[in-house]
């Protein structure tokens, strides 16, 4: 034996060991993997530069491990978790010192959601770009169970800020949320204001200072109601129903008789924005969403009907069936949460070409991203789609639930 090969061999040992226990600790379970989410600095800028270093290209010696059963292709996770860390950087940019965005209880509400329900799962404890957004929706808490800053647009502001305080998951908000459940059951159109089941608006819920009630705010007020919880037994559902059948274009099921028979739906009962009572995207998505949180099942026809609508107008390019692609953000929003409801990674299209949703629709949002992080609606400014507040925090929200192990 050489003089210095038993110190030689000693060193060695102690380097395979401490190699050993090294390997040991990255294959902990105690350790972060790549499919959790950093943790969030309290009150740090949600820059793309904060986000998890970017993994190495994976080869055939490493398989490309999926960060959730999602279906969501797993090149697309990193790619998909940057553009929300850049949308909600710019958010944090335009937020005003009050905590609110665009003056507006609506479009706060939906902003601090984008947060709440990122990948990053923001709370509170982060600072005050939650904590003063919440202090905006608190302060514009009305008597009678409303959270808004208007009448005009009383339930679609308390639809979205109490989902926003739900998602905070503080108890301290319950009573607040019940009491706006309270409000947009008492908002709802039915015997109490004098109208009898055979109305048209029957079951209906408007804005607030229009007494014409939309699907679009009923789908608002469903989703709400149905993330808070509310008494899945309440007459309330039923009577969703009945206004939503009455928006949905099939004669099978709506016993209104201006009824076609594609299966999409229009904005309410035989009217549409885009002309006549004319299916489109997002009013569809809206009542497919509506339809199986009321409590109607997959094999229900209405249901049925509304999936073969989108199916056979499929599209992430454009809000099929609305001019001049209005609305085109809001279709993106509510077409995620309709799939993602419906349960289905991938959609097959009428001419038998299957679609993973959540891969286009990712793709496609990211190529619309704007380089300061936002989004806007080049195309129309119609229905707030010019504020990159209101875009952007529909974007990201899209993106949050594609991302979504759920």
């Amino acid at each position: 034996m050489s003089p210095v090969s038993g110190p030689v061999r000693h060193r060695s040992r102690r380097l395979l060991v401490v190699a050993a226990l090294a390997a040991l600790m990255v294959a902990s379970p105690l350790t972060r993997g790549a499919d959790q989410p950093a943790a969030a600095v309290p009150a740090a800028l949600p820059t793309a530069d904060a986000a998890q270093p970017p993994a190495a290209a994976p080869t055939a010696q490493t398989p490309a491990k999926p960060v959730a059963a999602t279906g969501l292709d797993p090149a697309l996770v990193e790619p998909a978790r940057r553009a929300v860390d850049e949308g909600l950087h710019y958010l944090r940019g335009t937020q005003a010192q009050d905590g609110s965005w665009s003056k507006s209880v609506g479009i706060t509400a939906l902003a601090v959601r984008a947060y709440l329900e990122s990948y990053r799962h923001y709370t509170e404890a982060d600072g005050a770009f939650i904590t003063r957004p919440i202090k905006f929706l608190l302060d514009h808490v009305n008597a009678d169970g409303s959270i808004s800053e208007s009448n005009q647009n009383r339930a679609y502001n308390t639809a979205v800020a109490m989902q926003a305080l739900k998602a905070t998951g503080e108890p301290a908000h319950a009573r607040i949320i019940a009491n706006a459940q309270q409000f947009l059951k008492g908002h709802q159109i039915d015997a109490g204001e004098g109208y009898d089941p055979g109305h048209p608006y029957y079951g209906g819920i408007g804005y607030g200072g229009d007494e014409r009630p939309d699907l679009s705010n009923l789908y608002m007020s469903v989703e709400a109601l149905h993330a808070t919880d509310f008494d899945p037994k309440d007459p309330l559902w039923d009577k969703a129903l009945t206004f939503i059948s009455r928006c949905q274009n099939n004669s099978e099921t709506n016993d209104q008789t201006w009824a076609a028979n594609d299966g999409g739906f229009a904005y309410m009962p035989g009217s549409s924005p885009h002309g006549g009572a004319v299916s489109y995207g997002s009013m569809t998505s809206a009542g497919l969403l509506s339809l199986l949180f009321s409590g109607a099942d997959k094999n229900d026809p209405r249901v049925q009907a509304a999936h073969d609508w989108i199916r056979a107008n499929y599209s992430v390019e454009k809000n099929p069936g609305a001019k001049d692609n209005q609305g085109l953000f809001y279709y993106y929003d509510v077409f995620a949460k309709a799939m993602a409801a419906y349960g289905e990674p991938t959609l097959t299209d009428t001419q038998g070409t299957p679609h993973n949703w959540r891969d286009d629709l990712t793709r496609q949002l990211i190529s619309l991203k704007r380089p300061d992080g936002s989004w806007i609606n080049t195309e129309s400014s119609r229905w707030w789609e010019g504020d990159p507040n209101l875009v952007t925090a529909w974007s990201v929200i899209a993106l949050d639930r594609v991302l979504r192990k759920d």
